[in-house]
């Protein structure tokens, strides 16, 4: 007598009500998190929509709680009817855009090369110094993101002064390569721990050097992570506030610093300020859309060995 024996599902062990049930939670979920995640962005641009009475009285609904117009894109320059008309705000909104464009992607770049080298020697190297091992060392990268930003402001000052950095592009682009080097680091470290070594093993044996066996067996399965990595530099980068206000004046500026400068004699200029971070957030909003294959292998790819 043989006994034969059924393997169901926890779908199929449920009732269809409670399966539906936990699926509208879930969705719902979900939803709602979407809602609260994308509603300031929705806010921001419509409110560079806007006329002052519309901002003051809250009205979100287009074409029904309020008439859109051009108000906030016209005081920079960059409405339909001002576009072609000489505009020194959108002269200045250019320059500090494109300081930001400079000043984000030459630091994440150079983070990315100097975290990535940095990475794979703390994985496929053994190091001690003193009591210090690649352990050690991995977190005390990661420990200079819990010191305040506030603590540097005065040496960085002090030193940028003496060594004619302020207010300079180059200045920015060497604190901001400093500043992301620890996450790069982190995440390259991760990425590099997911590939077998013996990979490189075999290249070796197949007469490739080190540095040959990096850039043409390590490098391109590493590309989604080093992508992810970059993309969350600059991300950080393009944001950064705080050093970008003490340490420039007015040639070195970025779009976070134009976009706090949005305040008048009456008071904020929302519209002004609102139209400013819609034109700060559109290139991040395309490059993650744009990168999003490679931003979830890269983020995912050390989950699994």
């Amino acid at each position: 007598m043989s006994v034969q024996t059924t393997d169901y599902t926890v779908s199929e062990i449920r009732s269809p009500a409670a399966f539906i049930a936990s699926r509208v939670f879930i969705y719902g979920a979900l939803v709602f998190w979407a809602f609260v995640c994308l509603f300031p962005i929705y806010w921001t641009i419509t409110t560079s929509f806007k006329s002052a009475v519309d901002v003051t009285q809250g009205h979100l609904i287009p074409f029904v709680d309020f008439q859109p117009d051009w108000k906030g894109w016209r005081s920079l320059g960059l409405s339909p009817d001002s576009i072609f008309q000489t505009s020194t705000v959108r002269d200045e909104f250019l320059k500090r855009f494109m300081n930001s464009v400079i000043t984000s992607v030459s630091a994440s770049g150079l983070a990315i090369i100097i975290g990535s080298l940095a990475a794979y020697g703390l994985v496929r190297y053994r190091y001690k110094f003193a009591w210090f091992k690649n352990e050690d060392i991995s977190f005390f990268f990661l420990s200079q993101l819990i010191l305040p930003p506030v603590v540097l402001a005065l040496p960085f000052l002090v030193l940028y002064r003496e060594v004619a950095l302020l207010d300079t592009r180059i200045g920015l682009v060497l604190l901001y390569t400093l500043m992301v080097l620890p996450i790069v680091i982190w995440i390259m470290r991760d990425q590099f721990n997911s590939i077998p070594v013996e990979l490189e093993e075999a290249a070796l044996v197949d007469g490739l050097s080190i540095w040959g066996a990096f850039f043409r067996i390590v490098m391109p399965i590493a590309l989604p992570g080093m992508v992810a990595a970059f993309i969350l530099a600059m991300v950080l980068c393009w944001n950064e506030y705080f050093f970008a206000a003490l340490l420039t004046s007015t040639d070195a500026k970025t779009i976070p610093v134009m976009v706090a400068s949005q305040t008048g004699s009456q008071g904020i200029n929302w519209w002004s300020m609102a139209a400013l971070a819609t034109a700060a957030i559109a290139p991040l909003a395309i490059i993650g859309i744009a990168l999003e294959r490679y931003l979830i292998m890269g983020m995912t790819a050390g989950s699994v060995k």
